[in-house]
C-alpha cells in the first residue's frame, strides 16, 4: 500500500502499475474536501513512487459523479481572492495528475461528471464501460468547469466539440463518447479493470505514444485566424438563442476557451480560474446551486416515504379526458396495470387516444421502443364497469373539477375499492375535507394534483386532509415518485400551495390592467426580463379562460379577504364572451395555425377596447413597477402558506413553483428570490404598494424575521 486514506488507496500491481482506487465511504465517489485532500497526496506518493503507469478504478457504482455541491455556496462566499487560490490549488492537483512521469488510464464505470469528468481528461488513456455516462454539467448550477475541464476538453477534442458538451451540460452515453474520441475503448463491465492495467503495461512498454497525446493537451488549440474567428462567433450566437441573457455561464465557458485558445495549458488555466470565480459570484450561480440543494431536499422527503408505503401493483383512474388519459399514460409507462373507467365510451376512447398518442411520440422520439409502447398501452384497462375497480391498490379520481360531482363519485367509488385500497383526488382547488365529508375511510383519502400536461409536468401535490393517515400519504408519495414525478406534500386549503399563490399574482394583472397598464407590454416584461416562461395574460390564455374563471370563483370563497372577486374581471369578460384562450381560438391574444400547423399567438385589441369604453387611462409602469405589482403578491401568499404550515419548508416551497408553475429557474424560486433581494430591501419597496389592498400587505413573519436578520431557507 503507496497510500491509503478513507476514500482513496493507491497500491502497486505487478509490473509496477500503480491503482489509484476510488473508494468514498459513502455510496458515491465525490470531491469534498477531504477526498480532493486525499486525492493530492496519493497523486504526490505515486510522482515520489517508482511506478511505471498508474491506474484510477472505482468500487463503487459510479466513477466519480463530480464536487460536492453540498459545500459550494460556503466556498462562494469566500472572499474572492481566497476563492481564486482555492480553484487553482484544486486545478493543480489535476494539473500533478496530468503531468506525472509515466503513463495514467481512466477505467471508468458509471458516472464521470463534473470533477469526474475532469479527472478522466487529466489521464492520457480513458476506457469506459458500457453503461458510462461522461459530462460536464457546471452551466446547470450557473458556473462552468473550474477544475481544467474548458481547457483540456477543448484540446482533446477540438474547440466545437467542446463548447457544445459544456454549454449544454451534456451528458454523453459510452458509444457517442467513443464517437468523439473522448474515450478510447469501451468494453464491457466485468473486464473494465482489466483492460485498463492492459491498457497501462503497454503505455509503460512503449507500444503507445502516451507522451505525444499529452502533448496535445499541454498546447495551444490549432486554429487559424479564420476558423478561430467562426467557431467562437458561431457559438456565442447559438448560446445567446438557446440560454439567453438570464443565464451567463455558457456563453463565459465560451468566452473562457476562446481567451485560452492561443495560450499553453497553464495560462489558459489561469484564464479558467479568474471566470470561474467571477461566475460563483452572480445571483445566477447562487440560485442554481441552492435549487439543486433543494431538490435534493425534497428527493430525501420522497425517499423516507418508502418505509411507510402500502405496495401499489394495480392503479386506477377515473375519469377519461385528456387528464385521465395523461394520468393513465404516466402510470402505465411506469411498468404499473392501470383500470381506466368512465362512465361514456366516447370519453374512454378520448383517455385511450390520449394514452396512445403519448406512447406513440416517446417511440417516434427514440425514447423507447414500438414494443415498449405497446406493452404499455396493454397494460392499460378501459372500462365502464364500476366493479371494475375492486383490484385497484390506488384510484386517482380526475372528473370534472366540480365539488358535488366529485363528492359524489368519490363516495360512490369508496363502496367499490377494498377497505385497504387508498382513494386520491386530482383537484386543483377544491378543499380535500370537504371532499372527505361523506366518506368512510377518510384516513385512505388525500389529493394527488398533477399539473397540465401530465406527461411534461414534474410536480406532484400531495395533500394531507385533516383526517389522512400518513400511510396514505407516503404510499401516494411513493407511487408519485414511481410514476417519475417529483412528490411534494403540502396541506389542506383550497387552492392548496401552488395555486393558492399563483391567484394572487394573477388578480394583480388584473388589477394593474385596469389601473392602465399595456398587456403586452407587462407580458414581454414578465417573460423577457423576470423570465417566466409565459407572461400571465398568456399563461390565462393556455390554462383556458373558463377554467381559471372557476378556479377563481372558489379562492375567492375560501379567500374572501385576501382574493375577492374583483368587481372589475377580466376572466368573466371573457368567458361572457366565449373567448376562452387557446381552445376556443381567442383569449387575450388570437390563436392561427401556422404553416406547419403550430398555434401561434396573434396581438388582439378586444381587451384594449374593452378598457377603453370602461373608462381606464392608459398608463406607462416601468420594468420594475410591472415585476413589483405582480410579484408581491405571490411573494406575500407564499410567506403566509409557510407560516400557515401549509408548505413544510421554504426549500418545497421554491420546488413546487419551479416544477408546477415554471418559475425562473434562474431566480431558484420565490424565497431564493426574496433572499437575493433582501428581506430589509424588498420591505421598504412593498411598503409603497400596501394601499393597493390586502394582497400587498406584509407578513408578520416577514417582519419579525427582517428584525431578527433571519431567512427563510436553511441554505445561505
Amino acid at each position: 500500500m503507496l497510500f491509503q486514506s478513507n476514500n482513496i488507496q493507491l497500491v502497486e500491481l505487478e509490473q509496477q502499475i500503480g491503482e489509484l482506487i476510488l473508494n468514498a465511504q459513502g455510496s458515491v465517489n465525490k470531491f469534498d474536501k477531504e477526498t480532493l485532500e486525499a486525492f493530492r497526496c496519493a497523486i504526490e506518493k505515486a510522482q515520489q513512487s517508482q511506478l511505471k503507469a498508474l491506474v484510477l478504478t472505482s468500487t463503487k457504482p459510479a466513477f466519480i459523479v463530480g464536487a460536492d455541491i453540498t459545500e459550494f455556496l460556503d466556498k462562494f462566499a469566500l472572499p474572492q481572492t481566497e476563492l481564486l487560490s482555492w480553484i487553482k490549488y484544486a486545478t493543480d492537483i489535476f494539473d500533478a495528475l496530468e503531468d506525472l512521469p509515466f503513463p495514467t488510464v481512466s477505467a471508468i464505470n458509471g458516472y464521470a461528471l463534473g470533477g469526474g469528468c475532469e479527472t478522466i481528461l487529466a489521464t492520457d488513456f480513458r476506457i469506459a464501460d458500457t453503461q458510462a455516462r461522461i459530462g460536464l454539467p457546471e452551466v446547470k448550477l450557473g458556473i462552468m468547469p473550474g477544475f481544467g475541464g474548458t481547457v483540456r476538453m477543448s484540446r482533446l477534442l477540438g474547440a466545437d466539440n467542446a463548447m457544445e458538451l459544456i454549454t449544454t451540460g451534456k451528458e454523453l452515453k459510452a458509444a457517442d463518447a467513443l464517437k468523439l474520441s473522448l474515450v478510447d475503448a469501451v468494453v464491457e463491465p466485468e473486464i473494465l479493470r482489466e483492460a485498463a492495467i492492459d491498457c497501462a503495461v503497454q503505455a509503460a512498454n512503449g507500444q503507445f505514444n502516451w507522451q505525444q497525446r499529452r502533448q496535445q493537451k499541454l498546447s495551444a488549440l490549432s486554429l487559424n485566424k479564420t476558423e478561430n474567428a467562426m467557431s467562437f462567433a458561431l457559438a456565442k450566437s447559438m448560446v445567446m438563442q438557446k440560454a439567453g441573457s438570464h443565464y451567463p455561464a455558457p456563453l463565459k465557458a465560451v468566452e473562457t476557451i476562446e481567451q485560452g485558445s492561443k495560450l499553453a495549458r497553464d495560462d489558459a488555466m489561469r484564464i479558467e480560474n479568474e471566470n470561474f470565480v467571477e461566475l460563483t459570484q452572480t445571483p445566477q450561480a447562487q440560485a442554481l446551486v441552492g435549487l439543486f440543494l433543494a431538490d435534493q431536499q425534497v428527493k430525501s422527503l420522497a425517499k423516507s416515504a418508502k418505509k411507510l408505503a402500502a405496495p401499489v401493483q394495480t392503479a386506477a383512474v377515473l375519469g377519461a379526458g385528456i387528464m385521465g388519459g395523461g394520468i393513465a399514460y404516466q402510470a402505465a409507462s411506469r411498468q404499473h396495470k392501470v383500470i381506466l373507467k368512465d362512465i361514456n365510451a366516447n370519453a374512454l376512447d378520448l383517455g385511450m387516444q390520449e394514452a396512445a398518442k403519448l406512447l406513440n411520440k416517446a417511440a417516434s422520439m427514440g425514447k423507447i421502443s414500438a414494443e415498449q409502447a405497446a406493452q404499455s398501452l396493454i397494460r392499460i384497462q378501459p372500462t365502464l364497469e364500476h366493479n371494475a375497480l375492486k383490484p385497484a391498490d390506488i384510484v386517482v379520481e380526475a372528473v370534472v373539477e366540480n365539488a358535488n360531482v366529485k363528492a359524489k363519485v368519490l363516495a360512490e367509488t369508496e363502496q367499490t375499492i377494498s377497505d385497504h385500497a387508498v382513494l386520491a383526488t386530482n383537484t386543483s382547488t377544491i378543499s380535500i375535507d370537504l371532499l372527505a365529508q361523506d366518506l368512510q375511510r377518510p384516513a385512505n383519502f388525500c389529493g394527488m394534483h398533477f399539473f397540465n400536461p401530465v406527461h411534461k409536468m414534474p410536480l406532484v401535490e400531495v395533500i394531507r386532509g385533516s383526517k389522512t393517515s400518513e400511510q396514505t400519504i407516503a404510499t401516494v408519495v411513493e407511487f408519485a415518485k414511481k410514476m417519475g414525478k417529483t412528490p411534494i406534500v403540502v396541506n389542506d386549503c383550497p387552492g392548496f400551495f401552488v395555486n393558492r399563490v399563483l391567484f394572487p399574482y394573477l388578480a394583480a394583472f388584473n388589477q394593474l390592467m385596469f389601473d392602465g397598464a399595456d398587456l403586452a407590454t407587462v407580458d414581454k416584461v414578465m417573460e423577457k426580463r423576470f423570465g417566466w416562461p409565459m407572461g400571465p395574460a398568456y399563461l390565462l390564455d393556455v390554462i383556458g379562460l373558463d377554467t381559471a374563471f372557476h378556479a377563481q370563483s372558489v379562492m375567492a370563497k375560501g379567500f374572501p379577504t385576501r382574493m375577492p372577486m374583483p368587481s372589475d374581471n377580466l376572466l368573466k369578460v371573457l368567458v361572457d364572451a366565449q373567448r376562452l384562450g387557446q381552445k376556443s381560438g381567442s383569449g387575450f391574444y388570437r390563436y392561427e395555425l401556422d404553416n406547419k400547423g403550430k398555434l401561434q399567438k396573434r396581438p388582439d385589441d378586444y381587451i384594449a377596447t374593452h378598457l377603453q369604453q370602461a373608462g381606464v387611462v392608459q398608463q406607462t409602469f416601468n420594468e420594475q413597477q410591472i415585476i413589483d405589482r405582480l410579484m408581491m403578491p405571490m411573494i406575500n401568499e407564499c410567506i403566509l402558506c409557510l407560516e400557515q404550515g401549509i408548505v413544510a419548508s421554504a426549500e418545497e416551497a421554491d420546488m413546487a413553483l419551479i416544477y408546477g408553475l415554471g418559475f425562473p429557474p434562474f431566480r431558484g424560486g420565490v424565497f431564493r428570490y426574496l433572499q437575493q433581494l433582501g428581506l430589509k430591501s424588498y420591505i421598504t419597496r412593498a411598503k409603497s404598494y400596501e394601499h393597493l389592498g390586502p394582497a400587498y400587505q406584509l407578513s408578520d413573519s416577514l417582519l419579525d424575521k427582517a428584525k431578527s436578520n433571519l431567512q427563510f431557507l436553511a441554505t445561505k
